[in-house]
């Protein structure tokens, strides 16, 4: 592992990287968000539907 090498392609990768903006920030807020409750929805559905099947809580 060579450190000074390393760290001179961590500064390349700083410099390169911006801020996204507010457009660009909102819709990938909007995707995760609706990825989130997807998840959450579908396991919801599942503790529907394994709540007979178990017995219950």
């Amino acid at each position: 592992m060579d450190v000074p090498y390393d760290l001179t392609s961590y500064v390349r990768v700083l410099k390169l990287a911006s801020t996204p903006s507010w457009q660009e920030f909102s819709q990938i807020a909007k995707i995760a968000g609706a990825g989130i409750l997807l998840v959450g929805l579908l396991g919801f559905v599942i503790f529907v539907l394994m709540t007979p099947i178990t017995g219950g809580l």
